[in-house]
C-alpha cells in the first residue's frame, strides 16, 4: 500500500472493514483496495454501497456464509481429475450459499438498485447441490442412497457380518472355548472379525493369528470356521470401495462441466459479500453518502475521525477548496491539529475507496488523482536533524508529485530547524504548492504563518481550540481564526510564579503582543458570538416547536368540531325524519277525515290550512339539521355589478340569508331587507346581489290529494306501524292501509309489529295467510328491521 496512505491509517480502516467480510476472498479483497480517482468509478462504488445499505435496512443482509475459493478444484475436475468428498461437499456449500443469496434478492425484487448486476450474474445450480449432498454425509461416508449398487453391496456386506458375528458369538458364549478366551468379545484386526485367545491356549482354537497384544499375552485369532466369511466381506469392501470411487468421478465430472457458471457466480458474490461489508461498516460508524466532485471541494460537517473510540470523539466540521484553497492550523500541542488533517486526508480516502463516512447531512467531497501526505509520529518540538531531514525528504518527493488535482496534507511544516529559517521555507514551500494548484491543509506552530494566511489570498487560517480554565483542548477546528499558543496562560494556570510570566511578558516584542492581543479579543468575540448563536437556535427550535405544537392542537379542536356537528346534524335529521313519518301519518288521517265528514268548504278550508302549516313546519326542521353556513368572507373586497333597487334578490353576509330589497338607501347609507317575515336594515357592503334561479323542485312526498289518491314520495318505504297495539286492534289498523295500498295501486306494504313476544307477530301473520289478497309475505331482512318487520306483496 502507498505509504502515504499507510501515514494517513487508511490500512487500519480496511483491516477493521474485512472483519466485515464472510468469506476469505472477500477479505482479501478489501485488504488490497485502492482509492480510485475516477470520479464516475468513486460515484459508482458509493451507489452501490448507498443501495446495499438501503436493502439491508429494509430486508437485512443476505448470508455469505459457506464462500470459499473451489475454484482449483473445480478447474482440476474440469480436466479430468476425480475431486474427494471434502471437496465436493465445498462445491455443494458454495452452491447453497450462491441459491441464498439469489433466493434473498428475488424476495424483495421490488426494489432496483446498483448491484443488481451481481444478483443476475448469479446462476444457482440446485439440482448439482441436491445430488452432492444426497450422495455424500460427510467428508468421510459416502450415503447409501448414492446409487443402487452400492446399497446392494452394503445390504450384503451387513448380512456377511452378521452371520459372522453370530458364529463368533456362539463361539465366545460356549463353555469349551470360554477358558481359552482372554475376554468374551469379538473385535477386528486388519479389517477381518477375530477374538482374543491366552498366548498358552493358542492352539486350542483352530484358525489364523492376525495380531497380539502388546504384553504378548493375548493372540488375535480368527476361526477357522468364519475365514471363508470374512473372505466374502473383504471382497464386498473392495466393490464398495470400487463404486465409491466411480460415483466421486462421476460427480467430479458434473461439477466440472458447470465449471464457468459456478466460478463466475462465485465472483459475483465475493464483490457482493464486499459491497454488504461496506454497507455493514456504515451501520456501525453510524456514516452517511458523502456528495462527491472533482473540483477539489471539501466540505465534512460534523466529521468524525472513525479510528478514536465514539464515546470520545469529538465531531467537527471541516473546509477546504471552497473559497480558499490552503488551511494553515496553528495552536498548542495535543490540541487535534494532527487528528483534524489525519481526519480529512483519512475521509477522502475512504470516500475514494466507496466507503460511506461517519459525517453529517449535506458533507462533500472531492476525488483527487494524489492524496500526499508527510505526517510523523512525534509530536514534540524537539526534534532532531535526521527528522528534520526525513521530512524534507518527503515534502521534495510531494512537491515533485503535487499538481491541481492533489490533496497535500503537512504536519508540522517547517519544524525541527531554525524558527526564522523554518518558517521561511514553510511559506516557501506552501506557495510553490499553491502555485501547482494542489489544496493543501498543514499545521505549525509558526506565527510568522498566522500573519502569512492572513495577508495572502486563498489562504486560511484555522486553529483547535482550547478552553485555558479547564487546560484542555476541544478538539474542535475553527476555520477563520488563528490558533493561540497559551504559553503564558497554561504555564500560570498551572503553577508558574506570576513575576517569571510577567517578566516572560516583557520579554515578548510589542509588535507580538498586540497580535497576540488581537487574537485574544477575537477569540472572545467569537465565543461570545458562537454562544448568542446557539441561544438563538435554541429559541428558534423552542419557537417552532410551539408553533407546530399550537398548529396540531389548532387542526385537533377544527376535526372535533367538525365532528360534533356532524354528529349533531345526524341525530337531528333522525328526530326530524320520525317527526316528518309522525306528520304524514296524521295528514293521512285528515284525508280520510275529510272523505268520511260532509263536503263544507269550511272543513276542507280548515284541513288544507292545517297541512300548509305542518309543510312549512317540516321545512323549518329541514333548515335546523342542514343550516346554510356562508362561506363568502365578510372582510374580502366586493363592488355592486350595479346599483340596487327595489325587489332586488341579495345575500346578507353575516346572516347567510337570502332577502329582497324592499327600500333603497336611507340617511346613513343603510338598505331595507326582507327575509321571510323579517325586515331589517344593514350596511350596503353587507350585501351581495345575487342572481335570480329557478328555485329547485322539490321531491314529491306521501301527500293525499282531492279523490282519495295517495302519493309516496321516492325512495321511502310505505310503512303500517303496530307497535304497542293488540291482535285485533293491529288487524284493524292493518286492514285500513290495506284498502289504501290497492286503491292506490302499490303492491307492498311493510308491517313494523317489534321482537317482543311475537304473539302481535302471530297474529298479523295468521291474518295475511288467509287473505285472499296477499300474494306473499315475509320477514325483513339485514337493514329492513329483521324479525321485528314483515314484507308484505299484494296480488
Amino acid at each position: 500500500m502507498d505509504r502515504h496512505y499507510i501515514s494517513l491509517e487508511l490500512d487500519k480502516i480496511l483491516q477493521r472493514l474485512a472483519a466485515f467480510a464472510a468469506s476469505p476472498d472477500a477479505k482479501e479483497q478489501i485488504l488490497l483496495l485502492e482509492p480510485q480517482s475516477d470520479l464516475d468509478d468513486v460515484q459508482r462504488l458509493q451507489r452501490q454501497t448507498a443501495d446495499a445499505h438501503t436493502l439491508m435496512a429494509r430486508f437485512g443482509g443476505p448470508s455469505f456464509g459457506g464462500l470459499r475459493n473451489i475454484n482449483n478444484a473445480l478447474s482440476r475436475a474440469n480436466a479430468g481429475s476425480v475431486l474427494s468428498m471434502r471437496e465436493l461437499l465445498d462445491v455443494a456449500g458454495v452452491l447453497r450459499t450462491i441459491r441464498g443469496i439469489s433466493e434473498w434478492r428475488s424476495s424483495n425484487s421490488g426494489v432496483s438498485c446498483s448491484i443488481d448486476v451481481y444478483f443476475d450474474m448469479l446462476t444457482p445450480n440446485k439440482y448439482l447441490e441436491e445430488k452432492i449432498l444426497q450422495c455424500i454425509i460427510s467428508e468421510d461416508e459416502m450415503s447409501d442412497n448414492a446409487s443402487p449398487t452400492l446399497r446392494d453391496i452394503r445390504r450384503r456386506i451387513r448380512a456377511a457380518s452378521s452371520r459372522v458375528r453370530e458364529q463368533l458369538d456362539k463361539l465366545i458364549r460356549s463353555p469349551h472355548y470360554q477358558k481359552f478366551l482372554r475376554e468374551a468379545i469379538i473385535t477386528q484386526r486388519n479389517g477381518r472379525y477375530v477374538v482374543p485367545v491366552k498366548i498358552e491356549h493358542r492352539g486350542e482354537v483352530k484358525g489364523l493369528v492376525h495380531d497380539t497384544s502388546s504384553s504378548g499375552a493375548t493372540v488375535f485369532v480368527e476361526p477357522s470356521a468364519v475365514v471363508e466369511a470374512n473372505n466374502d466381506i473383504k471382497v464386498l469392501q473392495s466393490k464398495e470401495r470400487d463404486e465409491i470411487e466411480r460415483i466421486l468421478a462421476e460427480l467430479s465430472e458434473e461439477a466440472g462441466s458447470f465449471y464457468e457458471g459456478i466460478k463466475q457466480s462465485y465472483a459475483c458474490a465475493v464483490e457482493l459479500d464486499v459491497i454488504f461489508a461496506k454497507a455493514k461498516y456504515a451501520y456501525e460508524l453510524k456514516a452517511t453518502a458523502p456528495a462527491l466532485n472533482s473540483y477539489g471541494k471539501i466540505n465534512l460537517r460534523q466529521a468524525r475521525h472513525p479510528l478514536i473510540d465514539p464515546k470520545l470523539v469529538v465531531a467537527t466540521d471541516i473546509r477546504l477548496g471552497d473559497d480558499f484553497d490552503t488551511l494553515i492550523i496553528t495552536g498548542p500541542n495535543t490540541g487535534g491539529k494532527t487528528v483534524s488533517i489525519k481526519t480529512l486526508g483519512l475521509l477522502t480516502l475512504m470516500a475514494m475507496c466507496g466507503l460511506m463516512l461517519p459525517v453529517g447531512d449535506r458533507s462533500e467531497v472531492s476525488v483527487f488523482s494524489h492524496v500526499l501526505a508527510d505526517i510523523g509520529d512525534e509530536q514534540s518540538i524537539e526534534q532532531s536533524l535526521s527528522t528534520f531531514s526525513s521530512h524534507m525528504t518527503n515534502i521534495i518527493s510531494i512537491l515533485k508529485t503535487a499538481d491541481s488535482e492533489s490533496l497535500v496534507l503537512i504536519d508540522e511544516l517547517g519544524a525541527g530547524t531554525d524558527p526564522v529559517e523554518g518558517a521561511a521555507l514553510a511559506m516557501a514551500i506552501l506557495e510553490q504548492l499553491h502555485r501547482q494548484g494542489a489544496k493543501i491543509a498543514a499545521t505549525t506552530h509558526y506565527a510568522e504563518l498566522k500573519t502569512y494566511a492572513l495577508e495572502t489570498p486563498h489562504i486560511e487560517n484555522g486553529s483547535c481550540e482550547f478552553d485555558v480554565q479547564s487546560l484542555r483542548p476541544t478538539y474542535r477546528l475553527l476555520i477563520g481564526v488563528p490558533g493561540r499558543s497559551n504559553a503564558f496562560a497554561i504555564s500560570e494556570r498551572l503553577g508558574m510564579d506570576h513575576g517569571v510570566i510577567a517578566r516572560a511578558q516583557e520579554l515578548v516584542s510589542g509588535e507580538n503582543r498586540s497580535f497576540e492581543h488581537v487574537l485574544e479579543t477575537l477569540e472572545e468575540s467569537r465565543a461570545e458570538y458562537e454562544t448568542k448563536t446557539k441561544e438563538a437556535e435554541a429559541l428558534k427550535i423552542e419557537a417552532d416547536k410551539a408553533r407546530e405544537t399550537a398548529q396540531n392542537y389548532k387542526d385537533s379542536i377544527e376535526e372535533l368540531r367538525r365532528k360534533e356537528l356532524e354528529k349533531a346534524q345526524q341525530q337531528a335529521a333522525r328526530i326530524i325524519d320520525q317527526a316528518k313519518r309522525s306528520a304524514y301519518t296524521l295528514m293521512n288521517e285528515l284525508e280520510e277525515l275529510k272523505k268520511q265528514s260532509d263536503k263544507s268548504a269550511d272543513k276542507a278550508e280548515m284541513v288544507r290550512r292545517a297541512k300548509q302549516q305542518m309543510r312549512r313546519s317540516m321545512g323549518e326542521f329541514d333548515e335546523i339539521t342542514n343550516p346554510v353556513v356562508s362561506q363568502i368572507d365578510p372582510d374580502e373586497p366586493y363592488v355592486l355589478p350595479r346599483p340596487l333597487k327595489v325587489g332586488d334578490e341579495v345575500l346578507v353576509v353575516d346572516m347567510g340569508k337570502t332577502a329582497t330589497v324592499s327600500a333603497l338607501a336611507d340617511k346613513k347609507g343603510e338598505i331595507e331587507v326582507t327575509a321571510g317575515i323579517i325586515k331589517l336594515r344593514t350596511p350596503l357592503g353587507n350585501l351581495r346581489l345575487q342572481e335570480k334561479k329557478e328555485p329547485p323542485k322539490k321531491p314529491s312526498r306521501a301527500v293525499p290529494k282531492q279523490g282519495g289518491e295517495f302519493h309516496v314520495a321516492g325512495g321511502q318505504r310505505n310503512e303500517c306501524d303496530l307497535r304497542g297495539m293488540n291482535v285485533e286492534e293491529g288487524i284493524l289498523e292493518l286492514e285500513r292501509h290495506m284498502d289504501r295500498c290497492m286503491r292506490q295501486g302499490l303492491n307492498e306494504l311493510t308491517v313494523i309489529h317489534g321482537k317482543g313476544t311475537g304473539v302481535l307477530r302471530k297474529g298479523i301473520q295468521d291474518y295475511l295467510r288467509k287473505n285472499k289478497f296477499v300474494k306473499s309475505f315475509r320477514l325483513g331482512t339485514f337493514g329492513e328491521g329483521e324479525s321485528g318487520v314483515t314484507i308484505v306483496t299484494f296480488k
